[in-house]
């Protein structure tokens, strides 16, 4: 929230809270005398009862419509605003908003003013009255139960209305809040009510008979609340940490860290750190909640900023407030920042990793979320370690082990998804097949020994990498063959991109080391290639059609023409018409 909305709320709040507070004082005209210790014990009553509040998302339940309601009914509107706006404030003191969150008392204050008021305009249009006498025959139902159910509405309309256009979030409005409210009001009303009769028939003693179990009731249901979201927390976090333990890459991994992570904790950044072999600490995640941030460049040294302090100290800090943690401030923190939770990541005995999270709010987290970063943390650092075998294992399993380029088995699976998703497509784009073989290879072999030849083969993958720049896959499809796919290519790029391949592998002779020569001076090989050109859906529909089109381009058009050469199926269509 801006700072120019901030000074607009309190604004408003200054020009109409205290003028309503003071026009209602007139108007109804509030009889203190001979009660100011009954209304003083029960301002005492909800003010404790406040300091047992529910935290539901973004706002708190707490249950002093009870005590209020009691006191509507006893004493009317103006004796009830006293006591919630009393309540109210303590609230706030309970919850610690601090000054950058001082804007929601003002707005809290004018919500629950309007909401007693609006209720009450309801019951007395409906004939209520105060006193003993606002319960005297089955009539007196129907005004009470309408100022019971409009409060709740009210309450959850004002905080629905409040998070939309103050605040700008997306909410429901009818959520889990609501769900809550009706929950617990449909529980602490009831005593509420009972509050009011025991008050009416024995005096100030019925608020000790009465208030006295509606604390431990406010206490129990606070307790409950918090066992159950600890409980809930935990099961979305095992749903996390099964997650992370699916066939996955280390990106992946963080990449799905990261997001649970922002929704299941009131995050407004994470940083998660990666101790490398150098033993500095390198950013690899970070999340923004405002995006106002880039990705920032960060390497830090063993106890620099806070999470380079948490790896000095090996163990998990807790800082619920900015002057808690102002020391260890530098560049790579964030300006807003006020709680934060850091925690190592930690396999077999040592530390390999780092997670901090940051909060612009004071004692936003709990300290069972502190433990469930602990845990989530424990999952990352098993989840990554079981990623980089995955990954090890997966490379090996796809790529060719003497040239690093991808294996058969791995560019027959490619290709035929590539022709799937560009089936799915209403826009087909061409795709274009590169298909090389090396000329005279056997001769290579049987010249300089096969080693000498697995030297070529080994070169030769990197001079097509270079002259291919990064343009489609390559893949080693044969002995001496080479495959390169190009999704989008037209033949004619195709063939272009062939050309460049011929020509960085004719550049220059290639040196090999462990040829079977008695010299001990490397020796130079010259090497050239028959390539082939195919494209779809020009001379093809299917996948390995187009391996097969190329293949023909290559033997018939390239090696029975002299070798050396580059020729596309086009050619060979024109040749045989």
């Amino acid at each position: 929230m801006t700072k120019q909305k901030k000074y607009a709320i309190w604004f408003v709040w200054a020009s109409t809270w205290p003028a309503g507070l003071v026009y209602l004082y007139l108007w109804l005209s509030p009889v203190f005398e001979g009660s100011r210790i009954e209304i003083a014990a029960f301002i005492i009553l909800a003010s404790i009862v406040a300091l047992f509040p529910l935290q539901i998302g973004d706002h708190p339940v707490f249950f002093t419509q009870g005590i209020a309601f009691a006191v509507f009914l006893y004493y009317g509107l103006f004796i009830e605003i006293i006591v919630s706006q009393t309540a109210i404030l303590a609230l706030m003191a309970k919850m610690r908003i601090g000054r950058t969150n001082l804007h929601r008392l003002p707005i809290n204050l004018f919500m629950f003013l309007l909401i007693s008021v609006v209720s009450a305009g309801l019951y007395y249009a409906l004939g209520g009255t105060h006193g003993p006498s606002a319960v005297n025959d089955i009539g007196d139902a129907l005004p009470i139960v309408s100022y019971a159910l409009s409060q709740i509405i009210l309450n959850q309309f004002s905080i629905t209305f409040v998070a939309k256009v103050l605040y700008r979030k997306e909410m429901k409005w009818l959520d889990k809040g609501f769900a809550w409210e009706v929950l617990t009001s449909s529980l602490v009303l009831p005593v509420g009510f009972i509050l009011y009769m025991v008050f009416s028939e024995f005096g100030i003693s019925g608020i000790f008979f009465v208030g006295i179990p509606f604390i431990f009731i406010s206490g129990m249901l606070m307790l409950y609340h918090n066992s159950n979201q600890v409980n809930t927390y935990l099961k979305k976090t095992s749903i996390i940490g099964h997650e992370l333990t699916g066939k996955l890459g280390v990106k992946e991994v963080l990449d799905i860290f990261v997001d649970r992570l922002s929704e299941l904790l009131p995050v407004d950044y994470i940083y998660v750190y990666d101790v490398n072999k150098k033993k500095r600490m390198e950013l690899i995640r970070f999340f923004d909640r405002s995006g106002e941030i880039d990705f920032p460049n960060i390497q830090l040294s063993r106890g620099q900023s806070i999470s380079g302090n948490t790896w000095l100290e090996g163990k998990s800090v807790f800082y619920k407030k900015k002057s808690e943690w102002s020391h260890l401030e530098n560049q790579y923190t964030p300006g807003r920042a006020e709680t934060v939770l850091s925690v190592p990541v930690e396999r077999n005995g040592e530390i390999v990793g780092i997670i901090t999270i940051y909060s612009i709010k004071k004692r936003a987290f709990l300290q069972f979320q502190f433990m469930i970063l602990n845990i989530l943390g424990n999952y990352l650092g098993v989840a990554i370690d079981n990623a980089r075998h995955y990954e090890k294992t997966k490379a090996e399993s796809e790529r060719c082990a003497l040239t690093g380029l991808y294996n058969y088995r791995y560019f027959e699976d490619y290709i035929v998804n590539v022709f799937e998703i560009n089936q799915r497509q209403k826009n087909r784009h061409p795709v274009s097949l590169v298909l090389l073989d090396i000329d005279h290879f056997k001769r290579v072999n049987d010249t300089y020994g096969h080693e000498s030849g697995n030297e070529i083969l080994a070169s030769l993958a990197e001079r097509i990498q270079e002259a291919s720049a990064g343009r489609g896959t390559l893949a080693r499809y044969g002995g001496e063959e080479f495959v390169l796919l190009l999704p989008g290519y037209s033949e004619n790029e195709a063939v272009e991109v062939a050309h460049s391949i011929r020509a960085g592998i004719i550049e220059k002779p290639f040196d090999s080391f462990v040829h079977m020569h008695d010299s001990q001076e490397p020796v130079s090989i010259s090497v050239t290639a028959s390539i082939g050109v195919a494209t779809c859906p020009d001379h093809c529909e299917e996948a390995f059609d187009l391996i097969r089109q190329a293949d023909r381009a290559m033997y018939i058009g390239a090696k029975q023409k002299g070798r050396d050469r580059v020729a596309s199926y086009k050619e060979l269509i024109q040749t045989v018409q």
